[in-house]
Protein backbone atom coordinates (compact mmCIF):
# COMPACT_ATOMS: atom_id res chain seq x y z
CA UNK A 1 0.00 0.00 0.00
CA UNK A 2 1.37 3.42 -0.74
CA UNK A 3 2.13 6.28 1.98
CA UNK A 4 2.13 9.28 1.26
CA UNK A 5 4.32 11.77 3.05
CA UNK A 6 4.25 15.08 3.49
CA UNK A 7 7.41 17.04 2.92
CA UNK A 8 7.71 21.09 4.54
CA UNK A 9 8.88 22.63 1.12
CA UNK A 10 7.52 25.47 -0.05
CA UNK A 11 8.71 26.11 -4.06
CA UNK A 12 8.93 29.95 -4.33
CA UNK A 13 6.44 31.60 -6.14
CA UNK A 14 6.46 32.85 -10.27
CA UNK A 15 7.54 36.37 -10.11
CA UNK A 16 4.38 39.13 -11.25
CA UNK A 17 6.15 39.68 -14.39
CA UNK A 18 6.21 36.45 -15.86
CA UNK A 19 4.05 35.33 -18.85
CA UNK A 20 4.31 32.47 -20.64
CA UNK A 21 5.19 32.72 -24.22
CA UNK A 22 3.02 31.75 -26.79
CA UNK A 23 5.03 31.87 -29.71
CA UNK A 24 5.09 28.17 -30.37
CA UNK A 25 1.86 26.86 -28.10
CA UNK A 26 -0.42 24.46 -30.24
CA UNK A 27 2.45 24.21 -32.68
CA UNK A 28 4.08 20.97 -34.19
CA UNK A 29 7.77 20.56 -34.75
CA UNK A 30 9.01 22.54 -37.26
CA UNK A 31 11.19 20.10 -40.63
CA UNK A 32 13.87 21.67 -39.33
CA UNK A 33 14.56 20.66 -35.85
CA UNK A 34 16.96 18.03 -35.18
CA UNK A 35 14.26 15.78 -34.05
CA UNK A 36 12.10 15.96 -37.76
CA UNK A 37 14.59 13.12 -39.21
CA UNK A 38 13.82 10.48 -35.91
CA UNK A 39 9.66 11.21 -36.55
CA UNK A 40 9.73 12.21 -40.13
CA UNK A 41 6.32 10.68 -40.43
CA UNK A 42 5.18 11.78 -36.84
CA UNK A 43 3.64 15.07 -35.59
CA UNK A 44 3.84 16.91 -31.98
CA UNK A 45 1.95 19.12 -30.41
CA UNK A 46 2.89 20.41 -27.52
CA UNK A 47 0.85 21.09 -24.38
CA UNK A 48 1.19 22.21 -20.90
CA UNK A 49 1.75 20.01 -18.03
CA UNK A 50 1.30 20.68 -14.89
CA UNK A 51 4.09 20.08 -12.87
CA UNK A 52 2.97 17.92 -9.13
CA UNK A 53 4.61 19.01 -5.92
CA UNK A 54 5.83 15.32 -5.30
CA UNK A 55 8.49 13.00 -6.99
CA UNK A 56 12.65 13.41 -7.26
CA UNK A 57 12.44 15.80 -10.12
CA UNK A 58 9.83 17.99 -7.72
CA UNK A 59 12.77 17.78 -5.24
CA UNK A 60 15.49 18.30 -7.53
CA UNK A 61 13.49 21.42 -8.96
CA UNK A 62 13.33 22.57 -5.13
CA UNK A 63 16.57 21.96 -4.06
CA UNK A 64 18.07 23.81 -6.97
CA UNK A 65 15.60 26.59 -6.97
CA UNK A 66 16.76 27.07 -2.77
CA UNK A 67 20.25 27.35 -4.28
CA UNK A 68 19.73 28.88 -6.93
CA UNK A 69 21.61 26.59 -9.06
CA UNK A 70 21.85 25.39 -12.63
CA UNK A 71 20.97 22.12 -13.65
CA UNK A 72 24.95 21.77 -14.33
CA UNK A 73 26.05 22.84 -10.81
CA UNK A 74 23.46 20.85 -9.33
CA UNK A 75 24.30 17.94 -11.20
CA UNK A 76 28.07 18.18 -9.88
CA UNK A 77 26.78 18.77 -6.05
CA UNK A 78 24.72 15.62 -6.58
CA UNK A 79 27.36 13.56 -7.66
CA UNK A 80 30.24 14.94 -5.01
CA UNK A 81 27.83 13.47 -2.37
CA UNK A 82 27.63 10.40 -3.76
CA UNK A 83 31.00 9.99 -3.75
CA UNK A 84 30.90 11.33 -0.08
CA UNK A 85 28.40 8.34 0.45
CA UNK A 86 29.77 5.29 -0.63
CA UNK A 87 33.11 6.52 0.76
CA UNK A 88 31.19 6.28 4.16
CA UNK A 89 29.97 3.60 3.32
CA UNK A 90 33.17 1.92 2.43
CA UNK A 91 34.82 3.12 5.51
CA UNK A 92 32.43 1.19 7.89
CA UNK A 93 32.46 -1.99 6.29
CA UNK A 94 36.00 -1.70 6.41
CA UNK A 95 36.36 -0.64 10.04
CA UNK A 96 33.87 -3.64 10.57
CA UNK A 97 34.99 -6.26 8.80
CA UNK A 98 35.75 -9.26 11.11
CA UNK A 99 35.17 -7.83 14.58
CA UNK A 100 32.81 -9.33 16.70
CA UNK A 101 32.05 -12.05 14.25
CA UNK A 102 33.90 -14.94 15.98
CA UNK A 103 32.20 -18.49 16.36
CA UNK A 104 30.70 -18.57 19.98
CA UNK A 105 31.52 -21.97 21.53
CA UNK A 106 29.23 -24.15 23.96
CA UNK A 107 31.99 -23.07 26.72
CA UNK A 108 32.13 -19.61 25.54
CA UNK A 109 28.00 -18.94 25.90
CA UNK A 110 27.63 -20.82 29.06
CA UNK A 111 30.09 -18.32 31.31
CA UNK A 112 28.84 -17.46 34.45
CA UNK A 113 28.54 -13.52 34.82
CA UNK A 114 30.22 -14.18 38.62
CA UNK A 115 33.29 -15.14 37.81
CA UNK A 116 33.48 -12.57 35.51
CA UNK A 117 37.24 -12.51 36.65
CA UNK A 118 38.05 -15.62 34.96
CA UNK A 119 36.13 -14.43 31.95
CA UNK A 120 38.50 -13.94 28.54
CA UNK A 121 36.81 -10.07 27.72
CA UNK A 122 38.06 -10.16 24.06
CA UNK A 123 37.23 -13.19 23.49
CA UNK A 124 33.20 -12.46 24.90
CA UNK A 125 33.44 -9.73 22.23
CA UNK A 126 34.83 -11.60 19.64
CA UNK A 127 37.63 -9.84 19.56
CA UNK A 128 40.14 -12.82 19.98
CA UNK A 129 42.06 -11.77 16.82
CA UNK A 130 43.34 -8.57 18.25
CA UNK A 131 43.44 -8.66 21.84
CA UNK A 132 45.39 -6.06 23.64
CA UNK A 133 46.01 -4.40 19.53
CA UNK A 134 42.13 -3.73 19.47
CA UNK A 135 41.05 0.09 19.21
CA UNK A 136 38.49 1.64 21.38
CA UNK A 137 36.33 1.90 18.20
CA UNK A 138 36.56 -1.59 17.46
CA UNK A 139 35.76 -2.68 21.24
CA UNK A 140 32.27 -0.70 20.47
CA UNK A 141 31.44 -2.14 17.22
CA UNK A 142 31.90 -5.31 18.82
CA UNK A 143 30.03 -4.70 21.84
CA UNK A 144 26.94 -3.13 19.58
CA UNK A 145 27.07 -6.49 17.51
CA UNK A 146 27.16 -8.65 20.98
CA UNK A 147 24.07 -6.71 21.90
CA UNK A 148 22.27 -6.91 19.23
CA UNK A 149 22.67 -10.72 19.08
CA UNK A 150 22.51 -12.01 22.84
CA UNK A 151 19.46 -8.68 24.23
CA UNK A 152 17.58 -10.60 26.49
CA UNK A 153 14.42 -8.66 24.60
CA UNK A 154 15.60 -10.17 21.84
CA UNK A 155 15.98 -13.64 22.56
CA UNK A 156 12.97 -13.97 25.32
CA UNK A 157 10.45 -16.79 24.69
CA UNK A 158 13.04 -18.37 22.04
CA UNK A 159 13.51 -21.94 23.18
CA UNK A 160 17.72 -23.00 24.23
CA UNK A 161 18.04 -19.57 25.08
CA UNK A 162 18.12 -20.08 28.61
CA UNK A 163 21.29 -18.84 30.02
CA UNK A 164 21.70 -16.14 27.34
CA UNK A 165 21.19 -13.58 29.88
CA UNK A 166 23.79 -14.76 31.63
CA UNK A 167 25.72 -14.25 28.50
CA UNK A 168 24.19 -10.94 27.97
CA UNK A 169 25.71 -9.94 31.69
CA UNK A 170 28.83 -11.17 30.47
CA UNK A 171 29.20 -8.94 27.35
CA UNK A 172 28.42 -5.85 29.76
CA UNK A 173 30.85 -6.64 31.83
CA UNK A 174 33.44 -7.36 29.01
CA UNK A 175 32.31 -3.80 27.32
CA UNK A 176 33.02 -2.34 31.19
CA UNK A 177 36.79 -3.77 31.52
CA UNK A 178 37.86 -2.90 28.19
CA UNK A 179 36.42 0.11 27.35
CA UNK A 180 38.41 1.59 30.87
CA UNK A 181 41.81 2.29 29.81
CA UNK A 182 42.63 1.30 33.54
CA UNK A 183 40.94 -1.65 34.20
CA UNK A 184 42.37 -3.01 30.49
CA UNK A 185 46.02 -2.25 31.08
CA UNK A 186 45.10 -4.77 34.55
CA UNK A 187 43.37 -7.23 32.35
CA UNK A 188 45.89 -7.06 29.96
CA UNK A 189 48.40 -7.98 32.79
CA UNK A 190 46.95 -11.55 33.22
CA UNK A 191 44.82 -12.31 29.82
CA UNK A 192 44.47 -15.80 29.98
CA UNK A 193 45.59 -16.11 26.54
CA UNK A 194 49.13 -15.17 26.90
CA UNK A 195 49.26 -16.51 29.98
CA UNK A 196 49.38 -19.92 28.84
CA UNK A 197 51.65 -19.24 26.40
CA UNK A 198 54.77 -18.28 29.25
CA UNK A 199 54.46 -21.77 30.36
CA UNK A 200 55.18 -22.81 26.58
CA UNK A 201 59.14 -21.49 26.47
CA UNK A 202 61.44 -24.24 25.51
CA UNK A 203 63.87 -25.24 27.43
CA UNK A 204 67.58 -24.66 27.31
CA UNK A 205 68.70 -28.13 26.40
CA UNK A 206 65.90 -28.33 24.07
CA UNK A 207 66.52 -25.01 22.53
CA UNK A 208 70.21 -25.59 22.05
CA UNK A 209 69.46 -28.97 19.81
CA UNK A 210 67.17 -26.97 17.67
CA UNK A 211 69.26 -24.17 17.16
CA UNK A 212 72.57 -26.36 16.73
CA UNK A 213 69.96 -27.90 13.61
CA UNK A 214 69.04 -25.00 12.21
CA UNK A 215 70.25 -21.38 13.65
CA UNK A 216 67.16 -20.04 12.18
CA UNK A 217 65.19 -22.06 15.07
CA UNK A 218 66.31 -19.37 17.74
CA UNK A 219 64.53 -16.42 15.85
CA UNK A 220 61.87 -18.26 15.38
CA UNK A 221 61.33 -19.59 18.49
CA UNK A 222 62.56 -16.48 20.44
CA UNK A 223 61.72 -13.81 18.77
CA UNK A 224 57.66 -13.70 18.78
CA UNK A 225 58.40 -14.39 22.96
CA UNK A 226 60.09 -11.11 23.14
CA UNK A 227 57.43 -9.50 20.96
CA UNK A 228 55.00 -10.53 23.32
CA UNK A 229 56.78 -9.24 26.21
CA UNK A 230 57.57 -6.01 24.64
CA UNK A 231 53.89 -4.77 25.13
CA UNK A 232 54.85 -4.26 29.15
CA UNK A 233 57.89 -1.81 28.50
CA UNK A 234 57.78 1.72 29.68
CA UNK A 235 60.82 2.96 27.65
CA UNK A 236 60.08 3.25 23.50
CA UNK A 237 61.52 2.26 21.60
CA UNK A 238 62.08 -1.39 22.42
CA UNK A 239 64.38 -3.46 20.49
CA UNK A 240 63.75 -6.75 18.87
CA UNK A 241 65.79 -10.00 18.05
CA UNK A 242 66.20 -8.68 14.72
CA UNK A 243 68.54 -11.24 12.15
CA UNK A 244 71.78 -13.39 12.48
CA UNK A 245 73.86 -10.67 10.52
CA UNK A 246 73.18 -8.14 13.31
CA UNK A 247 76.66 -6.43 14.33
CA UNK A 248 78.18 -6.74 17.92
CA UNK A 249 76.91 -3.29 18.76
CA UNK A 250 73.29 -4.37 17.86
CA UNK A 251 73.17 -7.42 19.65
CA UNK A 252 74.50 -6.26 23.06
CA UNK A 253 72.40 -3.13 23.17
CA UNK A 254 69.61 -6.04 22.93
CA UNK A 255 70.54 -7.94 25.58
CA UNK A 256 71.20 -4.77 27.46
CA UNK A 257 67.78 -3.18 27.27
CA UNK A 258 66.50 -6.62 28.25
CA UNK A 259 68.41 -7.32 31.13
CA UNK A 260 67.63 -3.48 32.59
CA UNK A 261 63.78 -3.94 31.60
CA UNK A 262 61.45 -1.87 33.13
CA UNK A 263 57.21 -3.30 33.17
CA UNK A 264 54.55 -1.67 33.75
CA UNK A 265 53.14 -5.34 34.15
CA UNK A 266 50.90 -5.35 37.19
CA UNK A 267 48.10 -8.12 39.24
CA UNK A 268 45.72 -5.78 40.87
CA UNK A 269 42.88 -7.96 38.71
CA UNK A 270 44.06 -10.47 40.69
CA UNK A 271 42.93 -9.33 44.08
CA UNK A 272 40.65 -10.94 46.38
CA UNK A 273 37.24 -9.01 46.67
CA UNK A 274 36.14 -7.48 50.11
CA UNK A 275 33.06 -9.38 50.89
CA UNK A 276 30.27 -6.86 49.72
CA UNK A 277 28.04 -5.42 52.62
CA UNK A 278 31.15 -6.29 55.04
CA UNK A 279 31.85 -2.76 57.31
CA UNK A 280 34.51 -4.69 59.30
CA UNK A 281 37.39 -2.27 58.88
CA UNK A 282 39.96 -4.81 60.09
CA UNK A 283 38.59 -6.96 57.44
CA UNK A 284 39.41 -4.98 54.76
CA UNK A 285 42.67 -3.72 56.19
CA UNK A 286 43.90 -7.35 56.15
CA UNK A 287 42.46 -7.94 53.12
CA UNK A 288 44.36 -4.96 51.35
CA UNK A 289 47.05 -5.99 52.83
CA UNK A 290 46.78 -9.64 51.26
CA UNK A 291 46.73 -8.26 48.19
CA UNK A 292 49.80 -5.89 48.46
CA UNK A 293 51.85 -9.00 49.43
CA UNK A 294 50.43 -10.99 46.40
CA UNK A 295 51.14 -8.69 43.58
CA UNK A 296 54.50 -8.31 45.52
CA UNK A 297 55.56 -11.86 45.13
CA UNK A 298 53.27 -12.23 41.56
CA UNK A 299 55.56 -8.91 40.56
CA UNK A 300 58.97 -10.70 41.50
CA UNK A 301 58.27 -14.04 40.16
CA UNK A 302 57.15 -12.42 36.76
CA UNK A 303 60.70 -10.25 36.75
CA UNK A 304 62.65 -13.60 37.80
CA UNK A 305 61.08 -15.43 34.89
CA UNK A 306 61.92 -12.54 32.52
CA UNK A 307 65.37 -12.71 33.70
CA UNK A 308 65.40 -16.40 33.03
CA UNK A 309 64.18 -15.97 29.40
CA UNK A 310 66.95 -13.12 28.58
CA UNK A 311 69.33 -15.68 30.44
CA UNK A 312 68.23 -18.78 28.15
CA UNK A 313 68.20 -16.16 24.93
CA UNK A 314 71.58 -15.69 25.56
CA UNK A 315 73.13 -18.72 26.20
CA UNK A 316 72.09 -20.22 23.06
CA UNK A 317 72.36 -17.17 20.50
CA UNK A 318 74.06 -18.13 17.93
CA UNK A 319 75.13 -15.05 16.89
CA UNK A 320 77.52 -14.85 20.05
CA UNK A 321 79.43 -17.61 18.86
CA UNK A 322 80.04 -15.74 15.69
CA UNK A 323 80.71 -12.36 17.16
CA UNK A 324 83.39 -14.88 19.27
CA UNK A 325 84.98 -16.43 16.48
CA UNK A 326 85.21 -12.93 14.89
CA UNK A 327 87.02 -11.13 17.47
CA UNK A 328 89.21 -14.27 17.30
CA UNK A 329 90.22 -14.12 14.06
CA UNK A 330 90.88 -10.16 14.32
CA UNK A 331 93.28 -11.12 17.24
CA UNK A 332 94.80 -13.34 15.29
CA UNK A 333 95.29 -11.66 12.34
CA UNK A 334 96.35 -8.30 14.39
CA UNK A 335 99.14 -10.49 15.72
CA UNK A 336 100.20 -11.40 12.19
CA UNK A 337 100.23 -8.58 10.93
CA UNK A 338 103.72 -7.13 10.83
CA UNK A 339 103.96 -3.08 10.31
CA UNK A 340 107.52 -1.24 8.96
CA UNK A 341 110.05 -1.39 11.55
CA UNK A 342 108.21 -3.18 14.08
CA UNK A 343 109.47 -6.83 15.42
CA UNK A 344 108.47 -9.91 13.67
CA UNK A 345 105.96 -12.24 15.10
CA UNK A 346 108.75 -14.88 16.05
CA UNK A 347 110.31 -12.01 18.01
CA UNK A 348 107.86 -10.69 20.01
CA UNK A 349 106.79 -14.59 20.84
CA UNK A 350 110.41 -14.90 22.22
CA UNK A 351 110.33 -11.95 23.92
CA UNK A 352 106.78 -13.13 25.49
CA UNK A 353 108.08 -16.43 26.42
CA UNK A 354 111.23 -14.88 28.34
CA UNK A 355 109.09 -12.00 30.14
CA UNK A 356 106.76 -15.45 31.50
CA UNK A 357 110.27 -17.23 32.39
CA UNK A 358 111.66 -13.80 34.13
CA UNK A 359 108.25 -13.56 36.02
CA UNK A 360 107.90 -17.32 37.03
CA UNK A 361 111.93 -17.09 38.41
CA UNK A 362 111.11 -13.75 40.15
CA UNK A 363 108.33 -15.62 42.07
CA UNK A 364 110.14 -18.64 42.99
CA UNK A 365 112.97 -16.38 44.19
CA UNK A 366 110.29 -15.00 46.24
CA UNK A 367 108.84 -18.27 47.79
CA UNK A 368 112.38 -19.61 48.24
CA UNK A 369 113.02 -16.30 50.17
CA UNK A 370 110.08 -16.86 51.97
CA UNK A 371 110.99 -20.38 52.53
CA UNK A 372 114.04 -19.04 53.92
CA UNK A 373 112.89 -16.69 56.60
CA UNK A 374 110.49 -18.98 57.36
CA UNK A 375 113.45 -21.56 58.82
CA UNK A 376 115.15 -18.82 60.51
CA UNK A 377 111.90 -17.79 62.36
CA UNK A 378 111.96 -21.48 63.65
CA UNK A 379 115.61 -22.03 64.49
CA UNK A 380 115.43 -18.78 66.47
CA UNK A 381 112.35 -20.05 68.22
CA UNK A 382 113.74 -23.40 69.05
CA UNK A 383 117.17 -21.78 70.13
CA UNK A 384 114.91 -19.61 73.03
CA UNK A 385 113.13 -22.47 73.52
CA UNK A 386 116.46 -25.03 74.40
CA UNK A 387 118.09 -22.09 76.37
CA UNK A 388 115.30 -21.89 78.60
CA UNK A 389 114.89 -25.53 79.24
CA UNK A 390 118.36 -25.39 79.70
CA UNK A 391 118.06 -22.52 82.60
CA UNK A 392 115.19 -24.02 84.02
CA UNK A 393 117.41 -27.19 84.54
CA UNK A 394 120.43 -25.37 86.31
CA UNK A 395 117.78 -23.95 88.21
CA UNK A 396 116.41 -26.85 89.62
CA UNK A 397 119.84 -28.47 90.27
CA UNK A 398 120.98 -25.18 92.35
CA UNK A 399 117.81 -25.12 94.07
CA UNK A 400 117.05 -21.65 92.89
CA UNK A 401 113.53 -20.50 91.82
CA UNK A 402 112.83 -21.44 88.19
CA UNK A 403 112.36 -18.46 86.03
CA UNK A 404 109.51 -16.97 84.81
CA UNK A 405 108.57 -18.86 80.79
CA UNK A 406 109.96 -15.98 78.24
CA UNK A 407 113.52 -15.13 80.73
CA UNK A 408 116.95 -15.84 79.43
Amino acid sequence: MATVISLPITAPPTPASWIQDQTNAGQTISPASPFANLFANASFELKAIKLLPVGLAYLAHVRRSIHNHSFEEHDKHEEERRKRVKNDEGQANEDDLGVGDEEETSELLALDPKEWKKQDHYAVLGLSHLRYTATQEQIKIAHRKKVLKHHPDKKAGLAGDSNDDAFFKCIQKAQEVLSNPEKRRQFDSIDPYYMELEEEVPREKEARRAVERDPKEFFDTFGPIFEREARFSKNRPVPMLGGMDDSKQQVENFYDFWYNFDSWRSFEYLDKEVNEGSDNRDDKRYTEKKNRSERARRKKEDNARLRSLVDLALAVDPRMKRIKQEEKEAREAKRRKVKPGAKSGEDVEKKRQEEEAEKKRAEEATAQEKVEKEKEKKAKAKAAKDARRAARKAAEESGAPTPPNGAA
